[in-house]
């Protein structure tokens, strides 16, 4: 009996010897020494672009509400780096493209030309992209079109002034050929009334200034959201130079030009 109560015992004693063993093997780390640093490197603190911040563009293709229609694509390009952490994330010339919203054009009456505009995705010299959805901060002070912040609305300008002027314009002209052809005040305000009534009609009857943003417009985007890059991402080395806007030449253009010979005219 004794020998049985010890042979129980000492297999309960290897049963828990076995399961602590197990309990230890399985609570040991399993990563090598090298590894978490590793991973912790790769983690490190990206270099941020915060929700709020305003980049500046510059239009690429011109837009109208005479031709444009909801789901035409816009292209700019930034004007102005943006920096995070002491270095450039968006160096000038990076690409943004965007697409209108919406289209309304001017009335006959009354109303503006108006333009919705929003930016959908950055493009950075050397080919990494962000997506997002941007709106429209400010316009450029020198165009005629207004900005509805809130909305990210593009209006035209009403021309109130050139309406007045056209139908006072044409009561001048009939006026005058009333005055010629009566000969008496009479004819004179006959024509007059004719003439404003002819200039009211072609108000009526023709659009107000549509919203036309030209190109090389300059505005602003507002992001809604953190834009991150990586260290890796951030490598310009290899990236083409940026392209200037306009009628300017390219340097290298520039250099082709004065390096080529004079032509010589031949006289006919």
């Amino acid at each position: 009996m004794m020998v049985c109560e010890h042979s129980m015992t000492y297999k309960l004693l290897l049963t828990l010897t076995a399961a602590g063993v197990l309990l230890a093997q399985s609570s040991a780390p399993t990563a090598q020494p090298g590894v978490e640093s590793e991973n912790s490197s790769a983690k490190a603190p990206a270099y941020v672009v915060e929700t709020g911040t305003k980049i500046p563009l510059s239009l690429i293709n011109s837009i109208s509400t005479k031709s444009a229609a909801e789901g035409d694509r816009v292209y700019l390009e930034t004007s102005f780096p943006i920096m995070s952490n002491g270095r450039i994330v968006i160096p000038v010339g990076s690409y943004v493209a965007g697409t209108v919203t919406q289209v309304k054009r001017p009335g006959r009456v009354k109303g503006r030309g108006e333009l919705y505009l929003r930016f959908d995705s950055l493009t950075l010299p050397n080919g990494v992209t962000r997506d997002f959805r941007a709106r429209l901060g400010s316009l450029d002070g020198t165009s005629k079109e207004t900005l509805d912040r809130s909305e990210g609305r593009v209006k035209g300008d009403s021309d109130k002034s050139g309406d007045a002027r056209v139908v006072g314009e044409t009561a001048g002209w009939g006026t005058l050929a009333g005055g010629v052809a009566g000969r008496s005040g009479m004819g004179a305000g006959i024509g007059a009334a004719a003439g404003a009534a002819a200039g009211l009609v072609g108000v009526l009857l023709t659009r107000g200034p549509e919203a036309v943003l030209e190109r090389g417009t300059t505005m602003e985007m507002v992001l809604d959201r953190n834009i991150q890059f990586t260290d890796q991402e951030l490598d310009f080395s290899s990236a083409l130079p940026a392209r200037r806007q306009g009628n300017a030449l390219a340097p290298a253009a520039q250099s082709e030009r004065q390096t080529l010979p004079a032509r010589r005219r031949f006289p006919y």
